[in-house]
């Protein structure tokens, strides 16, 4: 029963917090798998973490917050319905432009309570720079809040916190400041200022992926339409132009091109015109020795696209690319050349 005698109300949150703290505790776990299912497709996630607020944190952050203005308003109050981050979870995103995107899902499969937007908050200020993110409170709703394995925790809410890895680290960096209102003005200026780093930071980010993508179509768009600069060097975009429309359907992850193309500029500048014309004069040639190795259960999808191109390379200049190919690849493929020289 809730009252305004706050001995008896932290006593009986003391009682609730021992009584539950098991099943708040699996709750939280609960909440966790769930929100990684449902971002697992949606963008790229760094992490999704939660935590159940310590007893004694909670009843310090009551007294601060909530107990004053409760008791002069007469309004009787129980503890627990006041601390809506007793199960936090955080979100921490790649990009800022996927903070929204998290919130609509989230919105979509939760029941909403409150929604905090410290990014709005921090944005509409001129000279302010601080802690961004963004806090919804959410519950369970249909049909989730039903089900037997989520049942018994469809009374509990619980607060997601949304940040990008830069936010998350200037929220970690923050709270290490011990003093950050009541200061100097230098002080407070090299504060502002190192706040105004990392959301620079989180911008150029972001602005660097969206070149990235940009100037890989862009390198498509020319395989097709243009015959690219004999002074134009061989780059991981002009890579996947040609390497794409050779291998359609296999993926190349980003590591693996970077550290590909690097590879192949150590043995000297090529462009990109070159490196297509040296496709275009050894794949066949090495498509049929690919073929007469064949593939067994040991050695399935051992002749990837990466180690053809290595066989294309070496083809066209031994001398050259004789590092592209282990000694047991090189001499095994010297074999079959001496039996089945290019016409």
């Amino acid at each position: 029963m809730a009252s305004l005698d706050f001995e008896e109300e932290k006593n009986n949150f003391r009682e609730f917090y021992n009584e539950k703290h098991e099943t708040i505790e699996a709750a939280k776990g609960a909440f966790i798998a769930i929100v990684n299912s449902i971002l697992a497709d949606v963008c790229p996630i760094s992490a999704v973490t939660g935590r159940v607020k310590d007893r004694d944190e909670s009843l310090k952050k009551f007294t601060l917050k909530y107990q004053s203005k409760l008791e002069e308003a007469a309004e009787e109050y129980e503890i627990k319905n006041h601390i809506t981050d007793l199960i936090g979870l955080r979100v921490v995103s790649l990009y800022e432009s996927d903070v929204e995107k998290i919130k609509d899902v989230l919105a979509n499969e939760f029941e909403v309570i409150e929604i905090t937007d410290k990014i709005k908050d921090i944005e509409s200020k001129e000279s302010s720079f601080g802690y961004k993110g963004l806090h919804v409170d959410l519950k369970l709703k249909a049909p989730r809040e039903t089900m037997r394995e989520y049942s018994r925790y469809s009374d509990f809410r619980f607060e997601v916190q949304i940040r990008t890895i830069i936010q998350d680290a200037w929220s970690v960096l923050d709270h290490k400041i011990k003093y950050k209102k009541s200061i100097p003005l230098p002080l407070k200026r090299r504060i502002n200022t190192l706040a105004a780093l990392f959301e620079l930071a989180d911008r150029e980010f972001f602005s660097i992926r969206e070149k990235t993508i940009k100037a890989a179509e862009e390198e498509k768009e020319k395989a097709k339409t243009a015959t690219p600069s004999e002074n134009e060097v061989l780059n991981v975009f002009s890579f996947l132009a040609i390497a794409d429309d050779l291998f359609q359907g296999y993926e190349f992850h980003p590591y693996k091109v970077d550290g590909f193309v690097s590879e192949i500029l150590n043995y000297g500048d090529i462009t990109p015109s070159q490196f297509k014309s040296i496709i275009d004069a050894n794949f066949p040639y090495v498509e049929r020795y690919k073929s007469s190795i064949g593939e067994t259960p040991t050695r399935k999808h051992a002749f990837n696209p990466y180690t053809e191109l290595r066989h294309v390379l070496y083809q066209s200049d031994p001398a050259k690319y004789q590092r592209a190919l282990y000694d047991s690849q090189r001499n095994k493929f010297s074999e079959w050349v001496e039996v089945n020289p290019a016409d």
